[in-house]
């Protein structure tokens, strides 16, 4: 046993040595002291999980040098120090521990970690820091005051921006949460961004469904803390938006045999359903950019009514907002979604709307 105890000592050696870190201090991933911001799992306090794109890890640190531990096949992250140019990470196959910073000057420091792919796969789990010998974190992050809940599809989850055009089929290495319209517009008002969304889901008809719809819809996900997870549910009580923002309605109507009707039905309930946990929140219905014609305007119809039968009832909180349909000019990521700057002419039309109802500076 205690041989066996030494080999596994010195692989572990071998793998701090490997980060460029020489003499390490190891952060658990439940210090008090690291910030969580989105759907986390805690049931393994050591090594939480999470799926939803946007999930943001947060600490400050003392030391030069900086690495994290992952499960390995945790997927994509966009990591920021100190607030500077964020930059793209991997944790794959065989990665199980990640350098983030070397040989920073003397002080403290931030660091941000934000999932940018879809993980409902991979269920990414993080399992803490390793700092300099004699390092430690520097108490835990202020987070924003505001929030902002985000509640979509792919196009919030960043589908494929990264992709050269939309000939490219998908690949997960070219989603990126960072730069979508959701986190664009969180970062710009300082708000922290809570994301619920996922690729092909819809309101009642996922990507090409039957015209009766899917029984595994948004709402019937939107309680579970992990995408495709009913064990563990969501405790509402966790966190209270200011606003909320749902852009559903996509994959319902992007292929033939949709039914308006249904559409409808199913929004309304929804909102009403979001609306009993967000009292006060402002919620907003907003409509994607990847539809045009006559299935843009059943989408819009449909939000139109919903937001008419609330309001009619004394709910003064309910939104519409339109952003502009994509036209090709800002170019195109995989498979025909909003690219990089397409997000950016979304977040640059929804933030000043967002101002405005909420008197936010």
């Amino acid at each position: 046993m205690k041989s066996f105890q030494k080999i596994l000592g010195f692989c572990f050696l071998t793998l701090l040595l490997s980060s460029g870190i020489q003499a390490q201090t190891i952060i658990s991933a439940d210090d008090p002291n690291i910030a969580y911001v989105g759907r986390v799992s805690f049931a393994n306090p050591q090594s939480p999980c999470f799926t939803y794109p946007g999930v943001q890890i947060r600490a400050q640190f003392t030391g030069k040098n900086i690495a994290m531990k992952m499960k390995p096949k945790s997927g994509w992250f966009e990591i920021e120090i100190d607030k500077q140019t964020p930059f793209k990470v991997s944790v794959l196959e065989n990665d199980s521990i990640v350098t983030l910073a070397k040989n920073l000057n003397d002080g403290t420091h931030s660091v941000c970690i934000t999932l940018v792919n879809e993980g409902y796969e991979r269920r990414p789990e993080f399992r803490g820091f390793i700092l300099d010998d004699g390092a430690n974190l520097a108490g835990k992050p202020e987070l924003p005051q505001r929030r902002i809940e985000f509640i979509g599809n792919s196009i919030t989850c960043g589908y494929g921006m990264e992709g050269k055009n939309e000939k490219e089929h998908y690949k997960e290495s070219t989603s990126n949460f960072y730069f979508s319209y959701a986190a664009i517009t969180a970062r710009t008002l300082n708000a922290q961004a809570w994301v619920v969304a996922r690729s092909g889901i819809g309101i009642y008809r996922n990507y090409n469904g039957p015209r009766t719809g899917n029984k595994d819809c948004m709402p019937a996900m939107y309680d579970q803390t992990l995408f495709t997870d009913n064990t563990v549910k969501w405790d509402y009580s966790q966190f209270t938006p200011d606003v909320v923002v749902i852009n559903l309605g996509t994959n319902d109507c992007s292929t033939p045999n949709y039914d308006t009707q249904l559409l409808t039905n199913a929004y309304l309930k929804f909102v009403q359903r979001v609306r009993s946990n967000y009292p006060n929140a402002k919620i907003v219905l907003l409509t994607g950019v990847m539809l045009h014609k006559k299935p843009a305007k059943d989408v819009k119809k449909a939000m139109n009514t919903v937001r008419s039968i609330l309001r009619s009832n004394g709910d003064k909180n309910i939104f519409r907002f339109d952003c502009s349909e994509q036209k090709g000019d800002l170019g195109y990521g995989s498979d025909s979604h909003p690219s990089m700057r397409q997000h950016a002419k979304m977040a640059s039309e929804l933030i000043p709307f967002l101002k405005k109802i909420t008197d936010w500076q």
